[in-house]
C-alpha cells in the first residue's frame, strides 16, 4: 500500500505565507513614509537655496512661504528678514520654526 504523493502548498501553508507577506509589507511601508522629508525640511532647503541663489547673483531673492502666507525676503550679504527666520544665517530659527 503506496501513499501518494502529494503535491503543492495546504491552505494553512498559504495563510501563513500571506501573513508573513502582510506583515513585512506593513513594516516596510511605515519604514518607507518615515524616510520622507517633512514639510518643514522641504521649506528649509527652499531657504537654503534661496539664500545661495542670493549669494550667488549679488541680488535679493523673495520667497514665499506655501506653508503659511509669510514670505522671507533674502540679500546678497547672507542676511534675511523674515518671521521666524534667523537674520544672519538666513535658516529657520528653531524657536519660531514653523511660522
Amino acid at each position: 500500500m503506496g501513499r501518494s504523493l502529494a503535491r503543492g502548498f495546504t491552505l494553512l501553508e498559504m495563510i501563513v505565507a500571506l501573513v508573513i507577506l502582510g506583515l513585512l509589507w506593513g513594516i516596510s511601508s511605515v519604514a518607507f513614509w518615515s524616510l520622507a522629508p517633512s514639510p518643514s525640511m522641504e521649506a528649509r532647503a527652499r531657504l537654503i537655496r534661496a539664500r545661495t541663489e542670493a549669494i550667488r547673483s549679488g541680488r535679493s531673492v523673495a520667497v514665499q512661504m506655501t506653508d503659511s502666507q509669510s514670505s522671507v525676503m533674502l540679500f546678497p550679504d547672507g542676511q534675511a528678514i523674515g518671521i521666524g527666520i534667523d537674520p544672519l544665517s538666513g535658516v529657520p530659527d528653531s524657536v519660531h520654526w514653523p511660522p
